[in-house]
C-alpha cells in the first residue's frame, strides 16, 4: 500500500503516521510506503523509518506528488480557526485550494483511493434560522460561524462529491477538540483548551479567555487516531452512507476541566490558572456546539474517552516518552 498523510508533520498526523507505521498495515494491507506532505519535515523518528518519503512545502505546490498514485489518504492538513479569522487568504489557500488540488491528484492518478478527511465540529454553528442544540448529532443541520468551520463543511461537501462521481472513496470524521496538545500554543481559537492543563503542568501560569462555565466536545490524541483508522477501515455498508459523521468526544466544562487537573496533579498546580476574558476568543467559542453525539461512530465500535481525567494522565505519560518536549511536567506535584 502507498499511503499519503497530509499534515503528517503536526501533532495528530505524526502520532496517527507513528500508529500506522508500528502496525505495518492498514485495512488488512501491508504499508509499503508512508508518504507525509506538510509545511515542516516531521519528527526525526518518522524520518529515520525507511518506510516514510517526506514532502516538505506547501501543498499547493504538490500537485505531482498527489497524481502519483496512492492507495489511501489521509488529509489532515489545515489552516486552524485562529488563523482563518485573522487572514481570510490564508484559510481559502491552506483549506479549499489545496483540498481541491489534492482531490483533483487523485482524480488524474486513475484509481480510486479510500480517503479519511478530517473535517471539524466547528461545521455546526448558530443560526436564527437553525438554533444551535445543547447536543449536536451526525445529522444536526451544519451552520458554520467561522471561516474555518465553512471551509471544513464546504470540503466534505467536495469529497463527498467526487465519492459519488467515483474517483475516490471518500470519508469525513467530523473531530471534536483534541487535547491535550504538547508544545507551544498553536493559531486555534481552541488552543486554550489545552493550554489550561499543559502550562500548569509546566509550571507555567496561564490565561482561561472564556468563563468557567463553557462546555465544549473534547478527546484525546489517541482516541482521535484511533477514530481516523477506524473510519478508513470500515466498509461502506458499515459507515451507513458517505455522510460526515461526528467522533466521539466527552462534553466538558472548563471548569470540569481544571478540577480534573486538581484530582490529578493537586490545587497548586489549578491556581496557575487564572480567568480572563479575550472578546475575541469567547466570541468564537461562543459559536461553537457546546456538545455532541456520535452515534455513528458508535456503530463503528468507537467510545468516548473514559473521563477528563483519564484524557489529562494520558498526556502526563505521554510527556515521559523522548519524542515529547522537556520539561512539559516540570509543574506536577505528585
Amino acid at each position: 500500500m502507498k499511503l499519503l498523510v497530509t499534515g503528517g508533520a503536526g501533532f495528530v498526523g505524526a502520532r496517527l503516521s507513528r500508529e500506522l507505521l508500528k502496525s505495518g498495515q492498514l485495512n488488512g494491507q501491508t504499508i509499503a510506503e508512508l508518504h507525509i506532505a506538510d509545511l515542516f519535515a516531521p519528527p526525526a523518528d518518522l524520518v529515520a523509518d525507511a518506510r516514510v518519503r517526506v514532502h516538505t512545502g506547501p501543498l499547493l505546490n504538490q500537485g505531482a506528488l498527489f497524481s502519483s498514485g496512492f492507495d489511501a489518504v489521509f488529509h489532515l492538513a489545515s489552516a486552524v480557526s485562529g488563523e482563518c479569522e485573522l487572514d481570510f487568504e490564508l484559510g481559502l489557500r491552506s483549506n479549499l485550494d489545496s483540498t481541491r488540488l489534492l482531490l483533483e491528484g487523485l482524480r488524474q492518478a486513475g484509481n480510486v483511493p479510500r480517503l479519511v478527511f478530517a473535517s471539524s465540529v466547528a461545521v455546526f454553528g448558530p443560526d436564527d434560522a437553525n438554533p444551535l442544540p445543547d447536543l449536536v448529532t451526525d445529522t444536526t443541520l451544519p451552520s458554520p460561524q467561522t471561516s474555518y468551520g465553512t471551509h471544513k463543511l464546504m470540503c466534505e461537501y467536495l469529497i463527498a462529491d467526487y465519492t459519488r462521481k467515483g474517483f475516490i472513496d471518500g470519508r469525513a470524521a467530523r473531530l471534536m477538540t483534541v487535547t491535550v496538545r504538547p508544545g507551544k500554543p498553536n493559531g486555534a481559537a481552541s488552543s486554550f483548551f489545552s493550554g489550561i492543563i499543559r502550562e500548569p503542568l509546566a509550571g507555567v501560569e496561564t490565561v482561561c479567555p472564556v468563563d468557567a462555565d463553557v462546555t465544549h466536545p473534547m478527546s484525546s490524541p489517541s482516541n482521535t487516531v484511533r477514530g481516523l483508522i477506524t473510519v478508513f477501515e470500515a466498509s461502506r455498508e458499515a459507515m451507513g452512507g458517505r455522510l460526515a459523521l461526528n467522533l466521539p468526544g466527552l462534553n466538558v466544562r472548563v471548569d470540569d476541566m481544571l478540577q480534573a487537573l486538581e484530582d490529578v496533579a493537586g490545587p497548586a498546580v489549578r491556581k496557575r490558572v487564572r480567568f480572563e476574558r479575550d472578546e475575541r476568543i469567547a466570541g468564537i467559542v461562543s459559536n461553537w456546539s457546546r456538545g455532541a453525539t456520535a452515534d455513528r461512530a458508535h456503530a463503528l465500535g468507537l467510545r468516548p474517552d473514559a473521563s477528563f481525567k483519564a484524557i489529562i494522565e494520558q498526556y502526563i505519560a505521554d510527556c515521559r516518552q523522548p519524542s515529547y518536549p522537556s520539561g512539559a511536567l516540570r509543574g506536577l506535584q505528585r
